[in-house]
């Protein structure tokens, strides 16, 4: 059996203290919105638990069993266990989808980037929030995160833009942290092939 970090670090992540930036949130994900809202691979809900009342319901998505011992239901916030490349959701199910800090963690990040956006709405936007690896300090957080084994593969703001090449994107940065905002624009029908392949 493969070791799963996550299940190990899962207490040190609920944690870790309130969400910082839920200002930045709030505003580049258009929030709150009357409908459905997915936290992808949302682990212990940090994020998802300050985001209750910004949507009608949460789906906190995530493969470890480990996170999920310390997520909390409730009326509007349902846990799902799901691979964030493989989602079990029907296509146009949610009215945003966000990501946070996750997607360096994730193996297919292109698999999981078509799966992010064929469940988001037409009119919808999702968020993808990471560390920014140009800077020097994250630079050695994911030095650190391969000496454990980790597996991270961190992307630039402008690689994970580009994951969303037929859609339009908008990048923010703060010190450390990159937010990459994509919006489905209702009037254009995007094909399957308009994905690529890394």
């Amino acid at each position: 059996m493969r070791f799963d970090h996550f299940d190990f670090i899962a207490p040190l992540y609920h944690r870790i203290g309130i969400y910082s930036h839920l200002e930045k949130m709030l505003s580049f994900a258009d929030l709150p919105t009357p409908g459905r809202l997915l936290d992808a691979r949302g682990g212990t809900a940090r994020v998802a638990s300050v985001l209750r009342e910004q949507a009608k319901q949460i789906v906190l998505a995530d493969v470890s069993l480990g996170m999920f011992r310390f997520a909390s239901c409730s009326p509007t916030l349902q846990p799902v266990s799901a691979l964030s490349e493989l989602l079990p959701f029907p296509e146009k199910s949610f009215d945003r989808v966000i990501m946070v800090d996750t997607l360096h963690h994730i193996l297919h990040q292109n698999d999981t980037a078509r799966e992010l956006w064929r469940v988001l709405k037409p009119g919808g936007r999702i968020v993808i929030e990471e560390p920014d690896i140009r800077s020097f300090g994250i630079k050695l957080v994911a030095l650190a995160e391969k000496l454990v084994l980790m597996r991270s593969h961190f992307l630039s703001p402008h690689q994970i833009a580009m994951l969303f090449e037929f859609a339009s994107t908008k990048i923010e940065t703060g010190e450390s942290t990159a937010w990459v905002i994509v919006e489905k624009n209702p009037r254009r029908v995007i094909q399957e092939n308009d994905f690529g392949c890394t």
